[in-house]
């Protein structure tokens, strides 16, 4: 399905791409050489989101696409692999070797083979470890830290590399029971109460020292909550890779979703998070819907409604999904919250979102708002100086954003680092 019909912004958007790719073509000096901190420079090296990692996926697939050499993917790649990988506490998807084997995977699949399958090796005794920790927790009654289940970090990010990488094989699988037993409600004598579901979590949302939170939260979001899951087992469905479980899940978080949905003049929306006080209240504390980015806000959460939906067959639920997402692109107030171009947080995130929505629904309403949205991101594109060069929080995912709308390809794996497709 080609949801951008209109050739001149097409050719807008890939001179857009060409650009950015450009200034991304060398990687700038080496920084930091005796700090390896979380947000050093050496520390994003390492980085899908922020830094060299992600830069590589931008670069492989422009190469395969003929639109340049391997010269700058090579350069990257190096920069990336510089120090050893990290396969510890801190890694998943977006980060260390989980990152790196992702990025080699899509910026450069059929190669360096010795250096995927040491990866895959890493990756795979990364992901055991995880699911034994996991299951342990499950079985001691205890709540969840949300890097445990989340996308950046924790076992949905990785079950998404190995539904990319070996989606017939069994860490696949593994990944998804793991997810089915994570939405079973946790028998936990906590001050969450029985009421609270599995994935209510006692972490503290960083940056939050709010006493609303000292009872621990419910996550609703695509990158640190409940709706990532919810993406990675539909995603898994369409795939035909299911385990015992995996609708009944995927019901109970959208019976959730569907609990805590908002109806505001503006259409459909959900909160960031339920707090203790909600749970008893049956009323989130925001009032409002907040910034629509498609890490928290209504893209992300309908994007993966969405994915449920034509997994279950949901017709109604799929309609929702697509009106909810619908009414707020049409929202002058949400939409003037987004100042941030990235996809993440930003105006790429919202337009990658709503594409691939569109590619998946049968009427044209989202399709229609799509050239609306990428001439705001043309216009806004270079609005960050000094900005990350990563793919998810960076120039990289802009550029690849556009790349992709302006070639009407496919995906190419990589918005599976966002559970979008």
């Amino acid at each position: 399905m080609t949801v951008l019909t209109e050739p001149r912004l097409r050719e807008k958007a890939a001179a857009a791409a060409d650009n950015l790719a450009a200034h991304l073509a060398v990687p700038p000096p080496p920084q930091g050489e005796d700090d390896f901190s979380p947000g050093s420079p050496r520390w994003r090296d390492q980085s899908l989101s922020k830094g060299a990692a992600g830069v590589a996926i931008l670069h492989g697939l422009r190469a395969q696409h003929g639109l340049s050499g391997n010269k700058p993917l090579h350069s990257w790649l190096a920069r990336a692999t510089r120090d050893d990988l990290s396969a510890g506490a801190g890694a998943g998807l977006w980060f260390g070797a989980p990152a790196v084997a992702f990025t080699l995977s899509i910026a450069a699949p059929g190669r360096y083979h010795r250096a995927m399958a040491s990866l895959d090796a890493a990756v795979a005794e990364l992901t055991r470890t995880r699911l034994r920790a996991a299951h342990a927790r499950i079985d001691a009654r205890q709540r969840p830290s949300l890097y445990e289940f989340d996308l950046t970090r924790g076992l949905a990010g990785l079950g998404a590399y190995w539904l990319h990488r070996d989606p017939g094989g069994d860490l696949a699988r593994q990944v998804l029971a793991y997810l089915v037993r994570l939405t079973e409600p946790v028998p936990a004598d906590d001050a969450a109460g029985t009421g609270a579901p599995g994935w209510w979590t006692a972490d503290v949302p960083s940056g939050r020292q709010d006493p609303a939170f000292t009872s621990g939260h419910a996550n609703l979001g695509m990158a640190h909550g409940i709706s990532g899951p919810l993406a990675q087992m539909a995603t898994a469905t369409h795939h035909d890779v299911t385990v015992d479980g995996q609708q009944d899940a995927m019901q109970a978080i959208c019976r959730s979703l569907e609990d805590w949905k908002q109806n505001g003049s503006a259409g459909t929306w959900w909160p960031e998070r339920i707090t203790l006080a909600a749970l008893k209240d049956g009323r989130p504390l925001q009032d409002g819907p907040a910034r629509p980015s498609w890490c928290y806000g209504t893209p992300g959460l309908a994007r993966a409604q969405q994915l449920a939906a034509l997994a279950l067959g949901d017709t109604a639920r799929q309609q929702a999904a697509e009106d909810a997402l619908t009414h707020c692109l049409d929202d002058p107030v949400q939409m003037n919250r987004l100042t941030d171009p990235a996809l993440c947080h930003g105006l790429a995130g919202v337009l990658a979102t709503t594409w691939y929505a569109a590619c998946d629904a049968p009427t044209s309403a989202l399709a229609a708002r799509v050239p609306a949205l990428v001439s705001t991101l043309l216009d806004h594109a270079h609005d960050a100086p000094g900005a990350l060069p990563g793919l998810v929080e960076g120039t990289a995912g802009i550029a690849l954003t556009l790349h992709t709308i302006a070639t009407n390809t496919a995906p190419g794996g990589w918005p599976a680092c966002l559970l979008l497709a």
